[in-house]
């Protein structure tokens, strides 16, 4: 049975054993703020483990974003410092620089460029002040795939890899964190459905799935096996020849 307030307290000692084990006294935690469940819970989490002043947010919209409301939100409830950097004219950019070239882009680059440009504006400001960056993808979207390779599956450190969507939610309800912050249902930010519309199955077929081995809808396991099998490598270690 899943102890979701033990995890809580564990990952807070993991993350503050973390900062003393590869940091000094005044390393941030730079956490990419996007309103949704995970990196409302993960900032929360290393303001627990921190302490709020050690703690820096940054809003990455691309263009206008319909809910960025709920990242500021989340910063002033934190209390964190935060900056916004909008990465729409970095994103175009380099998509007339492609078109330029004579290649023509795809819905593959169209989705995943804006993630690794976003996490390219992480690591400059962690350089800035001084910090590591916090991963904050969870079990239940990295075991299909549904992140970005070198994107928002890239990071420091990462507080809720092992949780599934369900997991984290409940991990989330043991913060101080208010209920908006932990249910509100994620979109993907770019043509507006949920993830699991997306994804064609819910993560609570996702995660039952993961944890137990059981999924009763045969078309939503056969979905979840091609998707595992096909994005494995997203989050395996570069494979290096060896002389």
């Amino acid at each position: 049975m899943f102890n979701a307030k033990e995890t809580k307290t564990r990952i807070v000692q993991w993350i503050a054993e973390y900062f003393e084990n590869n940091a000094t006294p005044e390393t941030k935690a730079v956490v990419g703020i996007s309103g949704g469940k995970d990196s409302s819970i993960v900032a929360a989490l290393c303001a627990e483990a921190l302490g709020r002043e050690r703690v820096f947010g940054v809003l990455m919209p691309q263009g206008k974003q319909h809910d960025i409301d709920v990242s500021y939100d989340l910063c002033k409830t934190l209390g964190i410092e935060y900056i916004e950097i909008n990465i729409e004219k970095s994103v175009q950019a380099l998509y007339d620089e492609i078109a330029s070239s004579g290649q023509k882009l795809n819905d593959v680059a169209v989705f995943n460029t804006p993630a690794r440009i976003r996490m390219t504006a992480l690591y400059a400001i962690s350089a800035i002040v001084g910090g590591r960056v916090a991963n904050t993808s969870n079990l239940s979207e990295d075991y299909v795939g549904y992140a970005t390779k070198f994107g928002d599956s890239a990071g420091d450190f990462s507080p809720l890899s092992d949780l599934t969507v369900t997991e984290v939610k409940a991990v989330g309800r043991e913060t101080a964190l208010p209920a908006r912050f932990i249910d509100k249902t994620p979109l993907d930010g770019l043509c507006g459905k949920t993830d699991e519309e997306n994804l064609g199955f819910t993560y609570e077929a996702l995660d039952k799935y993961i944890r137990e081995g059981i999924c009763e809808d045969e078309a939503a396991k056969r979905e979840i096996d091609r998707l595992h099998k096909i994005s494995r490598h997203k989050l395996a270690p570069l494979p290096i020849f060896k002389l």
